[in-house]
């Protein structure tokens, strides 16, 4: 398998601070349908301060494990026990890796194993994947990763012989253990059982593409205001502050960073020049096509992203309303439009409840851009393989189809609706809109006429990796 490089390790510190916000995994956007599991340990009693970076990483990966925590919210308080950048930039490349390539390493420790870890042993089994990722993936010396990892184990004597016997055995017969990996397709891919088949029903001639996308670190993308300048002239900025960037093939608007920033870093970023945004999110302003005294509602908008760029082409508007039932993630909405200088109406409601925010006038244009399992965002938020359940998608699109019957009924004759997820799932995609168009007379698709993503029966669909994008799915419904 092959090394991860300093850039890689890089790119994982800044991922946690400039991408799409996953800590409201569990909230409206990526909501894990059910109850959640009880807590495996007890994260208020760490005392991060006292602990070494590999000791903190165990917590947090525990967290995830353990409590089903998003890897972003439970990154937030480790990362306050460590005092520098480069501390803080380990924890994340050993949090990011090895949630990344789970599976492939527990598949190798298993065949380490001559029985599984009890339960209760779940920090030791998380120091164990910790260290051969780090064998694996990493450029740390291998006698620094067991020392290290073993050490880690503190007052768990039992555990220390163990850990080092586990780690020597595979530094000794890694060719072998490796090898067995790849004879079985999760530990090959580094996907569970069921997110592989899945793939196969929708995308057969394209599983490993796509995994292999998954677990391949996307570039940091930026979205310039064009109400603040143009692009060529933010790159020649980015270009004057020792960044490189290049141009994004099919959003307007976008920059592809060859190396992370940390957006404070950013040329122009507190002044509302520019915005952290994957250029396949980019698409989403340009489809919808607002007009200059339209009344445009984006329906389930935090963090903002997509709303402040509808803004940014089409200032006009008559009204722009946001929304969003989750009231921490519309506050982030309202601090994103300040930053830009934008106005909006924000709201905080259910789009299958507008009788709680709704004035009574139909809508010109809505963005329903959907909850969803994420898949195509997986390469960003590796704890998705995961955390995410095969039942999910069921109720996932049943949650998809209420709300695109909610946000029809709000649509003026005329008027159109860009159905958008960052799923590259069938069932949550062209075959939830092809299954809305037939049931609803009123209803007709407007074709994309891109170059970019995948014609489907309905709508157009992208795949991680695919020019630099996160995978996407979008559809332009209009009223007749």
């Amino acid at each position: 398998m092959p090394m991860m490089s300093r850039t890689q390790c890089w790119a994982d510190r800044a991922f946690a601070s400039c991408s799409v916000r996953f800590d409201t995994m569990f909230n409206r956007r990526f909501a894990k349908p059910g109850r959640r599991p009880r807590p495996a340990f007890r994260r208020k009693s760490v005392r991060f301060q006292v602990l070494n970076t590999r000791e903190i990483a165990a917590v947090v990966l525990m967290d995830v494990l353990g409590n089903g925590h998003s890897l972003t919210k439970a990154l937030e308080p480790a990362k306050s026990g460590l005092g520098s950048d480069r501390e803080r930039g380990f924890l994340q490349t050993l949090c990011f890796g090895t949630l990344r390539w789970y599976f492939r390493l527990e598949c190798i420790l298993n065949h380490l194993l001559r029985k599984p870890f009890k339960q209760k042993d779940l920090d030791i089994h998380v120091l164990a994947l910790l260290g051969l990722y780090q064998i694996a993936f990493t450029r740390v010396k291998p006698y620094a990763t067991v020392s290290e990892t073993v050490a880690a184990a503190g007052h768990k004597k039992w555990a220390k012989p163990l850990l080092n016997a586990i780690l020597r055995t595979y530094l000794r017969e890694r060719e072998d253990f490796d090898r067995r990996a790849d004879l079985n397709a999760t530990g090959r891919t580094g996907h569970p059982e069921w997110l592989l088949r899945a793939l196969q029903q929708c995308w057969p001639e394209r599983v490993e593409a796509i995994c292999t996308a998954n677990n391949t670190l996307p570039p940091m993308a930026l979205r310039v205001n064009p109400q603040r300048g143009s692009r060529d002239q933010y790159l020649s900025m980015l270009k004057d502050a020792g960044f490189e960037g290049s141009p994004g093939e099919f959003s307007p608007d976008a920059v592809s960073l060859v190396k992370p920033v940390e957006v404070a870093k950013l040329p122009g970023f507190f002044d509302g020049l520019v915005s952290v945004q994957d250029s396949a999110a980019q698409l989403a302003a340009y489809l919808l096509e607002a007009k200059a005294g339209h009344r445009v509602l984006d329906a389930c908008a935090a963090p903002g992203g997509k709303t402040a760029h509808i803004l940014e082409l089409t200032p006009s508007v008559r009204k722009m309303v946001a929304l969003d039932i989750d009231p921490e993630r519309a506050a982030g909405i309202s601090a994103n439009l300040d930053r830009l200088g934008l106005k909006a109406r924000v709201c905080v409601g259910d789009l299958s409840d507008p009788s709680h925010w709704w004035d009574g006038e139909l809508f010109d244009r809505i963005l329903l851009d959907a909850p969803c399992s994420a898949t195509g965002v997986i390469r960003r938020h590796p704890d998705i393989k995961i955390l995410r359940r095969p039942d999910d998608i069921r109720v996932l699109s049943d949650t998809q189809q209420k709300l695109l019957e909610a946000g029809w009924s709000l649509l003026v004759p005329g008027g159109s609706l860009v159905y958008a997820t960052c799923s590259v799932l069938a069932q949550e995609n062209h075959e939830q809109t092809a299954r809305f168009i037939k049931a609803h007379s009123d209803a007709r698709e407007t074709p994309i006429a891109q170059s970019w993503g995948i014609a489907c029966v309905v709508g157009r669909q992208i795949l991680p990796g695919e020019s630099g994008m996160d995978g996407f799915y979008y559809a332009r419904l209009s009223r007749i």
